[in-house]
């Protein structure tokens, strides 16, 4: 399996820590913070970085007097920069209590999947996972930094391997260095086919938790208080509300925001 090659694009970071300082101060450039997570947002081998929440800015960009600036990281660093106001923005975030106490969520999501966390198995390994408790004992490989469910993600007891990337979970799986991979079944089954990854080696399990999966555009806190963030804000609201948003996630084949969503 190739592996995803990370490059970093390198940035000043003037501008975040003038808005830090100064709330109201005129910030016209935004960071966004990009992962590898195909096909709603991916870096290619040479660096370039696309994806929904890329395609949203850009358009944003036309109707808003900014610099954008894309930052490609795994997606704990990407989380972890954000947290910490070294970017302003990032995609594709499932919105917890823990997360908007070091982070601004804008609504209404962007992403809305009806889906499945399912855990994937090597075909050989002839595993059988037809409940909870069945995970008990199992080594898991999970995205370091991921949000998944409420009671695996407070469970201690279970065994997590955490890792940077998917391509890295499904290779430690694939080594038999991992017994199963946790994945959103809608993505992941698409991301497996955009990077030709062997699905065919690969088993799901019968045991799953079924949910519907939103994902946000978070700011970080400190340029949430900029009036740009608040135009970004409002913006994003407006182009939900006029059905802009819904053509431009539609390449992507992402659901268009339904009404429970637009509530938001």
């Amino acid at each position: 399996m190739r592996f995803v090659v990370y490059i970093f694009i390198v940035f000043a970071f003037g501008n975040c820590a003038y808005a830090a300082t100064v709330p109201n101060a005129a910030v016209k450039k935004i960071s966004l913070a990009v992962d590898h997570a195909p096909p709603y947002s991916q870096i290619n081998q040479n660096g370039e970085v696309s994806g929904a929440i890329v395609d949203i800015f850009r358009e944003m960009k036309k109707q808003l007097p900014f610099k954008l600036e894309l930052v490609g990281c795994p997606f704990s660093r990407c989380v972890r920069m954000l947290e910490q106001g070294e970017v302003n923005a990032m995609g594709g975030l499932i919105l917890t209590p823990m997360r908007q106490q070091v982070m601004q969520f804008v609504a209404p999501p962007y992403m809305v999947l009806t889906s499945s966390f399912v855990f994937y198995a090597r075909q050989e390994s002839q595993l059988q996972i037809k409940k909870y408790d069945d995970l008990y004992g199992k080594k898991i490989a999970v995205m370091r930094g991921a949000v998944h469910f409420k009671r695996f993600d407070e469970d201690d007891e279970l065994t997590k391997i955490p890792v940077l990337t998917e391509s890295t979970a499904i290779n430690l799986l694939l080594k038999g260095r991992a017994d199963l991979v946790i994945a959103v079944e809608d993505t992941a089954d698409h991301a497996m086919g955009v990077l030709n990854q062997p699905a065919n080696k690969l088993v799901k399990m019968q045991y799953r938790f079924n949910d519907t999966i939103y994902g946000y555009l978070a700011l970080s806190k400190q340029f949430s208080a900029t009036s740009l963030a608040q135009q970004v804000d409002a913006l994003m609201k407006t182009m939900a509300a006029t059905g802009q948003l819904n053509t431009l996630i539609a390449p992507y084949e992402l659901p268009p925001l339904n009404e429970q969503a637009l509530s938001f």
